[in-house]
């Protein structure tokens, strides 16, 4: 969704961008090292366990490694996928709570990046485009994303980016 801003407000963001890297992006010898070790799961909700694991296993090739009641909600699900590199995505469902889809607003995930080889984004692409399954991303001159929706409407981004690149670039030279 692009914004509709005039060339003013443009030129304003982009002033607002440049003092906020001035003032927190500090170069890379210089910069502390992360007090993380990455990112042990996210957690979203499903609205039905067997369409979200067809999509993330059975279309995109992420295994799924655990299925189990929550913990915290008796009745719920709660599973999670293999991401590669130890991590993983996580879901619940909460059968009974008739909770409404999800809408992108500010608090909310605007999409996941999910890093995969260059052959299957490839693979994916075509794949998308024989089952027409619609996506965007080289349409809008993004060639090393894809964009789609999961059945829940949650934004996925396959990017053929290695990890810790954006755009083709290297975002941290340690």
């Amino acid at each position: 969704m692009a914004p509709n801003l005039d060339a003013a407000q443009q030129h304003e963001l982009a002033d607002r961008r440049a003092q906020l890297r001035e003032r927190y992006l500090a170069p890379s010898q210089s910069r502390a090292a992360s007090s993380g070790r990455g990112i042990h799961h996210a957690a979203l909700i499903c609205s039905d366990p067997a369409q979200t694991i067809e999509f993330y296993q059975g279309l995109l090739g992420f295994p799924l490694i655990e299925l189990v009641e929550n913990r915290d909600y008796p009745g719920s699900s709660h599973f999670f996928f293999d991401l590669g590199n130890s991590t993983l995505l996580g879901f619940f469902d909460f059968p009974g709570l008739g909770l409404e889809p999800g809408i992108e607003a500010i608090g909310s995930v605007q999409h996941i990046a999910i890093s995969v080889s260059p052959a299957e984004h490839s693979r994916l692409r075509a794949k998308f485009d024989e089952v027409g399954i619609s996506y965007a991303g080289p349409d809008r001159g993004i060639e090393e994303s894809l964009y789609l929706r999961d059945p829940d409407g949650i934004g996925i981004e396959l990017l053929r980016d290695e990890l810790m690149y954006f755009g083709g670039r290297w975002l941290d030279d340690r």
